[in-house]
């Protein structure tokens, strides 16, 4: 990709520091941006709402130098988060390429169980389930950090307003999951349709919750999408 392309704005999912971007950050060159989530810093995960997340990302990338309008991209816990940004920026008058939702069902659709938001433990075990084999081997700390951000971030998810239908972004949206992920159907991504105002694109690739994001052929349609804007 050249420096002509679209800045790729990332957003990771619950406990993840962005490590299962590199395949596509690696694609995109350097053109991108890593969306930092306030509610990590915070002393206590349920002092920050959903939508106090969603202005500090808007803030972000309004920040940015300008340019091509960004695509944005969010995986799980990040599609929505993504897709909010999205939706504020616009009211900011700020165009947006294309919104890329990875590992994630439609947001009416999305129920954060109350047992998986009780304890960092608790939250470590719905990763383990989500993901198996992602913090296999991980060091102890490692866990321990991953397990703090990720209870932080699904009490945040868990404060979400369920919109029923859901507000339309106006740009168009590349809905993508792996066959294997236990989150996620054909049809509950499929519902990301009623979310876009533009045009909908929905693929399925090999692997699980996060192992699509490696997949050549979901790196080369992510490259394809910033070269081309949608």
């Amino acid at each position: 990709m050249t420096g002509d392309g679209h800045r790729l704005i990332l957003f990771p999912g619950a406990g993840s520091f962005g490590s299962e971007f590199q395949p596509l950050r690696a694609a995109a060159g350097p053109n991108t941006k890593m969306m930092r989530y306030p509610s990590r810093n915070e002393g206590t995960a349920e002092a920050v709402s959903f939508d106090t997340v969603v202005a500090a990302c808007r803030d972000q990338i309004m920040r940015l130098p300008g340019g091509l309008p960004p695509v944005l991209l969010g995986h799980s816990y990040g599609a929505y988060l993504s897709y909010a940004t999205a939706l504020a920026l616009h009211r900011q008058s700020v165009e947006i390429a294309l919104l890329v939702v990875v590992g994630a069902s439609a947001p009416d659709l999305v129920r954060v169980p109350a047992e998986v938001t009780a304890s960092t433990e608790a939250a470590l075990s719905y990763l383990d389930a989500t993901d198996p084999g992602q913090l296999a081997g991980a060091a102890p700390e490692w866990r321990e950090a991953v397990a703090e951000a990720a209870l932080a971030d699904l009490r945040v998810l868990a404060g979400m307003d369920l919109m029923s239908p859901p507000d339309r972004v106006p740009c168009s949206v590349l809905a993508l999951r792996g066959a294997e992920d236990p989150l996620t159907s054909d049809t509950s991504v499929e519902a990301w349709r009623q979310c876009s105002d533009g045009d909908f694109v929905r693929h399925t690739f090999a692997g699980g919750h996060s192992q699509l994001l490696a997949d050549p052929g979901c790196v080369s349609l992510v490259r394809d999408s910033l070269a081309s804007g949608g």
